[in-house]
């Protein structure tokens, strides 16, 4: 496994160690399109992360720079515009982007859920580890057959 030192382009003073990665989610090749069983015309819109080839964005809010920030993707604009409170976050990798956007969603207000069968980790047992973390951080994990994920089916009123 191997790392590199990402330094804010604004900032030389704010950096940041992060996992080096095999090409992947490639703009406008097959790995970066939502998968076929996805009903898009159900979608409002798609939100676009890790444009800013400068830094990595695991967040599918912002990059970890704060001072200033490089790339933000308006989804917490987006959301709140809409009124939505509630945020659940599911996908790869739960130790990497599924982590970084739940905590950010929590840090922007709403009221957040990771789904358990929907995430999966890159490091092996490393679920544990992270689903605590975010835990303390204010992030809820729950099971797919939870009250919280059901109310969005209607098949359970759900609580918060």
């Amino acid at each position: 496994m191997s790392f590199t030192t990402i330094t804010n382009p604004f900032n030389p003073s704010e950096s940041y160690t992060t996992r080096l990665w095999p090409d992947h989610c490639v703009q406008n090749t097959p790995g970066a399109e939502l998968v076929p069983e996805l009903d898009a015309s159900r979608l409002d819109r798609v939100i676009h992360k890790g444009t800013d080839p400068r830094v990595e964005m695991y967040s599918a809010f912002y990059d970890p720079l704060k001072n200033p920030r490089v790339s933000d993707s308006g989804l917490a604009g987006v959301l709140k515009e809409a009124d939505v409170t509630h945020v659940y976050v599911v996908g790869l990798a739960g130790d990497y982007c599924v982590r970084s956007t739940a905590v950010d969603a929590v840090a922007e207000g709403f009221i957040t859920y990771v789904i358990e069968e929907g995430t999966k980790t890159v490091d092996p047992g490393g679920w544990e580890v992270c689903k605590g973390e975010i835990e303390k951080l204010g992030v809820r994990v729950v099971s797919k057959d939870e009250p919280e994920v059901k109310r969005l089916f209607g098949t359970s009123s759900g609580e918060d």
